[in-house]
């Protein structure tokens, strides 16, 4: 399969404490194929034959992102980049910085 890009990843809940990114259409793939197949249910459908159809060319890339994003958000393991970098996202820091 070839690594098509996302334009921005989709960062998910894999476990309890992991992040992981999904950058392009083989990560989704598998991150699906690896889903619970108890967990299956419509909307992971939706997003499994949404990233076939832009595999295959039928729809754009784009629609397979999003696809994959609801599923992860229907799913409870999507996560923001302020989740994912909670350092980054710190309080910033007044070293330097005069109030006027």
């Amino acid at each position: 399969m070839s690594d098509r890009r996302f334009d921005r990843p989709v960062l998910v809940r894999n476990g309890q404490f992991l992040i992981e990114e999904i950058g392009c259409l083989a990560e989704a793939f598998e991150f699906l194929e690896g889903w619970p197949k108890d967990r299956r249910g419509p909307i992971y459908k939706t997003a499994f034959r949404a990233c076939e159809r832009a595999h295959a060319g039928g729809v754009p890339l784009s629609v397979a992102h999003d696809a994959f994003a609801s599923f992860a958000r229907s799913a409870k393991i999507l996560e923001g980049a302020s989740t994912a970098m909670p350092c980054a996202m710190g309080a910033k820091s007044s070293r330097g910085s005069k109030s006027t």
